[in-house]
């Protein structure tokens, strides 16, 4: 979809093509259209009833509003007025597709490069452009829909060499050699709930989150390539028959590597990976050099390009709905989950797809490898290990697995017993989770810090965002005093009522008055990133002159954009890499970035750069904007923070002061805490398990009431 945007987004051919019947007022024109098709993907997000049809509608708002956006910067007939009057109520949309995907992630995929408009999509934005009074713009007319659509209105796809796999090899499949492990009837444990009492686990009982593995066997490998002692731990582990394995380890100390040998040492071949799309060209990179034996082929699009016949198959999470029938009945006997947290969610439709296909390897092949990483498993809540115990067959929607079972019945505890949640933390570890630190096995990975430098807004930028924060904060206490002035239950709470400052942010936060006007939280952070960039982009500037090489992080393609821009007028070369790029283009500009010693800004999108990919060459990160995670914070940091880095690494976050922005980075900060005591054994609090935009609104309101 990203490519049709470009495709359409020049001005003069867009004002061009469309003819107008006069200019827009409030009531008419295409944003009021839009508007309202925005509310019901809200609303539908808000239910957790994101249908096909919501997810078309999402797509086909988001591109009209950068056509729109185009237009309307492009429209000199129009005064300034005018101009700014039509861009802050198309911002308002984009705040609420923001807030949407943020709610659920799945819908991100549809603004990827290699996200297609189906014939739905195409009939729905012809229509609201006629809803709108315009001429749509000239489209292929659609293709009629299929009578047997899936529910996921996802077309399906086999490709003609995995056709041709299928019919030289019919028995390639069900493996049942061994025999399943046998069901356990439970006996102590009869009538309890079991997967709350797991999770917590990871909540109350501190103690460090891995499996004893053995020691290092003798691994073969390719001439000029050396595995770290934790590296041949896990391998080790596999060809011992260990078959599920939560690799958990900290970004940096090479997953990649152990996961591709661990599949040679179990001969868990066809392998299967699902990885994101930014680093599936690195996968079959990396299995080129440490399984040069094995066939690697990569799907892209319908998968017209790959090899039907190879030993390991490299998918992406955002093409794999069209591909999940003929990959569940290939007869794979390994799976591979990179960035494992990406399926969290279960709802979404990535996570039903990776759970559908786990299920089936289960199915098919007796102890298949299944292989789950990520060096942030933790996100926001314990519960996101739910859906990776899931995937790994621990666990399922009722309880835990015969295995899990078996061993939470052998320690003759029950949750009403006080050592049930150390035993219960223990059996779940043994079945697989493997979680090594930088410190403990990579001694020689010089140190990382995290410096704030702090930045003052000047001038009516800064004066407009300031006073933008003070309204916003004005709105919250103006809700907690009527709250407070009609509660009926008769509470009286001395000083701040935390808990009622806590459901007005949740108000605001799900607020969907449309005659509402101000800030709210995501469009108020978006406007103090823009302030930023110069700011931020200048220091990286200087940082490139004075040490070398530099990565910069934004999560805004706006700020992107004026970061590009400086460093075009001071000369200095950079590489990209965005979410809008092909595969192709995108590893040439992280090639360039590696290996060209004149290349020495590479400006990084968070959400498309922050996972999978190595730009050790650098040393020094700037942060533009700040993410909402501490996850997201460590993975882009990480980039540079990894095995074969030879200096210390520092990360510069760019911080507006006397703003939100100071609020966010405390909360970052805070939030860490929550996968050191999970999985390190940290004696550390662990943070509210609330997302980050309740916890900022939360702390605004706290602040002002404090006054």
């Amino acid at each position: 979809m990203a490519r049709q945007g470009q495709r359409q987004s020049g001005a003069t051919g867009t004002a061009s093509r469309r003819k107008r019947r006069g200019r827009s007022t409030d009531s008419d024109g295409l944003i009021p259209v839009l508007a309202k098709a925005v509310r019901e993907v809200e609303a539908a997000v808000e239910r957790g009833n994101v249908r096909p049809s919501i997810r078309t509608k999402f797509q086909v708002v988001a591109l009209l509003v950068r056509e729109e956006r185009t237009r309307v910067n492009a429209d000199i007939a129009s005064g300034d007025a005018y101009r700014d009057e039509q861009l802050r109520r198309l911002d308002g949309i984009a705040t609420i597709l923001a807030k949407s995907a943020a709610r659920d992630t799945t819908l991100l995929v549809l603004l990827a490069e290699d996200a297609v408009m189906a014939p739905a999509a195409v009939t729905l934005k012809r229509e609201m452009q006629v809803a709108a009074g315009e001429e749509p713009t000239v489209e292929e007319p659609p293709a009629p829909e299929p009578t047997d659509t899936p529910v996921t209105s996802v077309r399906r796809v086999v490709p003609q060499s995995v056709v041709q796999r299928q019919l030289a090899n019919p028995f390639l499949a069900p493996d049942f050699s061994a025999a399943p492990p046998p069901k356990v009837r439970a006996r102590r444990l009869a009538g309890w709930e079991l997967i709350t009492p797991l999770l917590k686990s990871f909540e109350f009982a501190a103690a460090s989150a891995s499996k004893a593995l053995p020691d290092p066997g003798f691994v073969r490998l390719s001439p000029g390539l050396e595995l770290m002692r934790h590296q041949g731990q896990l391998v080790a582990a596999a060809a011992a028959g260990e078959r599920t394995f939560l690799l958990a380890d900290e970004p940096g100390l090479g997953k990649t590597a152990q996961a591709l040998l661990a599949a040679h040492a179990a001969d868990a071949y066809p392998l299967l990976v699902v990885v994101p799309n930014v680093v599936k060209t690195n996968w079959a990179r990396e299995a080129a050099i440490w399984t040069p034996q094995r066939k690697a082929t990569v799907i892209h699009g319908d998968g017209d390009s790959i090899d039907g016949f190879a030993d390991i198959v490299i998918v992406n999470y955002e093409v794999l709905d069209r591909h999940v029938g003929w990959l569940g009945d290939l007869g794979f006997r390994g799976m591979v989950v990179d960035e494992a947290h990406f399926i969290k969610n279960k709802k979404s439709q990535r996570s039903r797809n990776v759970l559908q296909l786990s299920e089936r390897l289960r199915t098919r092949t007796v102890r298949p490898l299944l292989m789950a990483l990520t060096g942030t498993p933790l996100i926001n809540d314990i519960e996101d290990f739910t859906a990776i115990w899931q995937f790994l067959g621990w666990i399922d929607e009722k309880g835990p697995g015969a295995v899990l079972m078996e061993a939470l019945e052998e320690t003759d505890l029950t949750p009403a017993d006080p050592g049930f949640y150390a035993a219960a933390r223990a059996c779940v570890i043994n079945q697989g989770i493997v979680r090594r630190r930088k410190v403990d096995v990579a001694a020689d990975i010089p140190a990382r810090r995290i410096a704030d430098l702090p930045v003052e807004l000047d001038g009516a930028v800064g004066h407009s965002i300031r006073k933008a924060e003070r309204e916003l904060a004005d709105r919250l206490v103006e809700r907690y005093e009527n709250a407070l002035a009609t509660r009926k239950s008769g509470t009286v709470v001395d000083g701040i009522d935390h808990d009622l400052v806590r459901q007005v942010a949740a108000w605001e936060r799900s607020d969907k008055d449309p005659a509402k006007t101000g800030e709210n939280v995501f469009s108020l952070l978006n406007r103090i990133g823009n302030a930023k960039a110069g700011l931020a982009a200048d220091y990286a500037a200087q940082l490139a002159h004075n040490v070398g090489k530099v990565v910069f992080f934004a999560r805004h393609i706006e700020v992107m954009d004026v970061a590009e821009r400086l460093f075009t007028e001071r000369g200095i070369r950079f590489a990209s890499i965005r979410g809008d790029q092909t595969a192709r283009k995108r590893q040439a500009n992280i090639d360039a970035f590696v290996n060209d010693p004149e290349v020495s800004i590479v400006v990084c999108s968070l959400l498309t750069a922050g996972v999978g990919i190595n730009l050790q060459v650098a040393s020094n990160v700037v942060l533009a904007e700040l993410s909402w995670t501490n996850a997201e914070q460590t993975q882009a940091i990480d980039r540079v923070h990894r095995i074969g880095q030879e200096e210390p690494v520092t990360a510069w976050r760019i911080i507006a002061a006397q703003t939100i922005d100071t609020r966010i980075a405390d909360l970052i900060d805070a939030k860490a805490g929550l996968a050191a005591r999970a999985l390190d054994g940290s004696d550390e609090e662990v943070g509210s398990s609330a997302d980050f935009q309740l916890e900022a609104l939360a702390a605004l309101l706290t602040n002002a009431l404090s006054k």
